[in-house]
């Protein structure tokens, strides 16, 4: 086996490999920036009194990701740029879950001290753009995430960052039928403790317990599956179980599962639907 020594490419400098060359690769292969199951939906998006946002991403889930892009070392323009772009989009569409992304050839600690100051209450993924020269006629583009995004804490009651909603507005924005879903986790819950109820808002299904919000459980109905995001401690015993039991683990964000349920689904796997409803309960109350 032979290994290669590529050379390494500043495309700041480059006459032809520009940010537009750039945006092309990303857009025809969105999963090279390692965000995941991501699609383009806009790209050069024009911003009220702000420029353009470089390229608008979005995953199945209804998480967007608004990216600029910046060829040689990162600057504080660009990171301005990167938040004011991602305010405007959560603002003008706060139905979906928002994060900015910065992507720079060149990220010095200093910045990379200033966007971490920002994580935690800004949603905010740093990636290091690299490309090395293979040979005459191809190049190696590296994408590598050097700061990721921090979950943000659910929402209660004496926090008024998202409008109430109701069960309308979630058989709208969902179906009746994945509001269903939940109704019928909440019977499964209810059995451990009956004075749970669901409690609405707007980004998410939460619980209730004794009429003050206690979110170790969420739902998110969407059109056809229902994400459902239990607190529970992640445990190789129970990734191998719903593994075996062929549940769709999407992945964990926030010290949560994040599980995809279409109909049918709880039913068909009703035991470890079970387990992860009942784990999630006791350790709530620890």
């Amino acid at each position: 086996m032979k290994t290669l020594a590529p050379e390494r490419i500043r495309l700041a400098d480059h006459p032809v490999l520009n940010e537009r060359w750039v945006q092309d690769q990303i857009e025809n292969n969105p999963a090279i920036l390692g965000l995941g199951e991501v699609d383009v939906r806009d790209r050069e998006r024009r911003q009220p009194r702000a420029g353009r946002l470089d390229l608008l991403l979005q995953d199945p889930e209804d998480h967007r990701y608004e990216l600029e892009l910046q060829l040689g070392a990162t600057d504080e323009s660009h990171i301005i740029r990167t938040v004011e772009y991602w305010d405007t989009e959560r603002k003008r569409y706060p139905r979906y879950e928002h994060a900015a992304v910065s992507v720079a050839e060149d990220i010095t600690a200093r910045f990379l001290n200033v966007i971490g100051l920002f994580n935690g209450t800004i949603p905010l993924i740093a990636i290091k753009l690299a490309a090395y020269k293979v040979d005459e006629e191809k190049v190696l583009l590296t994408f590598t995430t050097v700061l990721d995004e921090v979950e943000l804490g659910l929402v209660d009651e004496d926090e008024p960052v998202y409008q109430a909603a109701d069960r309308p507005y979630w058989e709208n924005r969902g179906s009746k039928e994945t509001v269903a879903m939940a109704d019928r986790l909440l019977e499964i819950l209810r059995e451990k403790d009956p004075t749970l109820a669901l409690k609405y808002n707007n980004a998410y299904v939460g619980l209730a317990r004794d009429g003050r919000a206690d979110n170790f459980v969420v739902f998110k109905p969407q059109k056809a599956f229902l994400r459902l995001e239990p607190a529970i401690t992640q445990a190789e015993d129970l990734d191998a179980k719903l593994s075996e039991a062929g549940i769709d683990v999407i992945g964990r964000r926030g010290g949560r599962y994040r599980i995809r349920l279409v109909p049918g689904d709880i039913e068909k796997h009703s035991e470890a639907v079970r387990q992860i409803l009942e784990t999630a309960y006791r350790e709530s109350m620890k």
